[in-house]
C-alpha cells in the first residue's frame, strides 16, 4: 500500500504552551506535518534530513527550526546506532499571540515568519543551542518558557545556518499530490547494496519510468541514481565508524569499483573514506 502524508495531532500538557519530548522512532517511516512549529536537535553518527522538498544527510547532529504544516520525516528514521533527539513543539496561539506581537521579539517573529522554508543551524550557534536543550526542563513552567524564547532569540541571531528549501512546500500546496516518498524509501533502503533498479520502484509506485523520473527530481532535486548513492554514502559512514575496513564498506554498500566509491565519497563528504574512518 503506498503511504501517505500523515497529519501528527500534538498533545500539550495542561499549562503549557509547548512540548517538549524526546521521541524514538528510527524503524518507522513517519512523513509528517503538523500546525505546530518544531526545533529539533538530533545527535547520531549519520541520518536523513528531509524537510519539504529538501533531502541530505547529517553528520555527528544537527539541529533544524521547521514551519507550520511543512512536510518533514522524522530525523531518526534508519539509523542503526545510539542516538539522541530533542524535539520542541510551539502551540499556534504562543507563535501567533505572542512571539508574533510582542514589539521586543522582532527578530524572532523574522525567523518564525521564515521558518516554512526549514533552516538547519551550523557552529557556535548549534553548540550552545544543544546545551540548552539539553538542560531544558519543561516542568518549570515558566523558566522553561522563558529558556525557549532564548533559544529562539539565539537561533534569530544567528547567521550560521543553512536555508533548506527555495519554495513554500506547506502542505496546504500540495496535499493532494500523491505522496509517494515512503514507499520510495523503503524500497531503497532494502536494495541500495544491491542494485536498485529504476523501473522495478517506477512500477511499484504505479508510474511510467519517465514520468517517475520527472516526478522523483520534482520532489528531491535529485536524479534517482544520483539519490541512491548519497544513500550509499550516508549509509557507508556509518559502517566505517565500526570496525569495518574500507574496502568492505565499499562491497557492502554496493559499489563495484573502490576507487569510484572513495572518488564519490570525497566529492560528497569533502575527504576520503579513510580520513573519515581515521578521524
Amino acid at each position: 500500500m503506498m503511504k501517505k502524508i500523515q497529519e501528527e495531532k500534538i498533545i500539550f500538557e495542561d499549562g503549557l504552551s509547548f512540548r517538549s519530548s524526546f521521541p524514538s522512532l528510527r524503524n518507522y517511516f513517519f512523513w509528517h506535518y503538523h500546525p505546530e512549529i518544531e526545533l529539533v536537535y538530533i545527535e547520531a553518527p549519520n541520518g536523513i534530513r528531509h524537510v519539504g522538498k529538501h533531502i541530505s544527510d547529517f553528520t555527528g547532529s544537527d539541529l533544524l527550526l521547521i514551519g507550520s504544516n511543512v512536510p518533514h520525516l522524522n530525523f531518526d528514521y534508519g539509523i542503526k546506532t545510539n542516538y539522541y533527539q530533542a524535539v520542541i513543539q510551539m502551540k499556534t496561539s504562543l507563535v501567533d499571540n505572542i512571539l508574533m506581537n510582542v514589539p521586543e521579539f522582532e527578530k524572532i517573529r523574522g525567523l518564525l515568519e521564515r521558518s516554512y522554508l526549514g533552516f538547519s543551524f551550523k557552529g557556535k550557534t548549534k553548540k550552545v543551542v544543544a546545551k540548552k536543550l539539553k538542560n531544558f526542563k519543561s516542568e518549570q513552567k515558566l523558566n522553561a518558557l522563558l529558556d525557549l524564547i532564548k533559544i529562539l532569540q539565539i537561533l534569530a541571531e544567528s547567521n550560521e545556518y543553512e536555508i533548506l528549501n527555495t519554495e513554500d512546500t506547506r502542505v496546504k500546496l500540495f496535499f493532494h499530490d500523491k505522496i509517494r516518498m515512503g514507499i520510495i524509501y523503503d524500497y531503497v533502503h532494502e536494495n541500495y547494496h544491491n542494485k536498485p533498479n529504476v523501473h522495478e520502484i517506477a512500477q511499484a509506485v504505479h508510474l511510467s519510468t519517465g514520468a517517475f523520473c520527472r516526478y522523483f527530481k520534482k520532489q528531491t532535486n535529485l536524479t534517482f541514481t544520483d539519490f541512491v548513492n548519497k544513500y550509499r554514502i550516508s549509509m557507508a559512514k556509518t559502517f566505517l565508524l565500526q570496525n569495518i575496513s574500507v574496502s568492505e564498506v565499499c562491497y557492502q554498500v554496493g559499489f563495484d569499483s573502490l576507487s569510484y566509491f572513495s572518488t564519490l565519497f570525497k566529492k560528497l563528504v569533502g575527504e576520503t573514506p579513510t580520513n573519515f574512518k581515521n578521524k
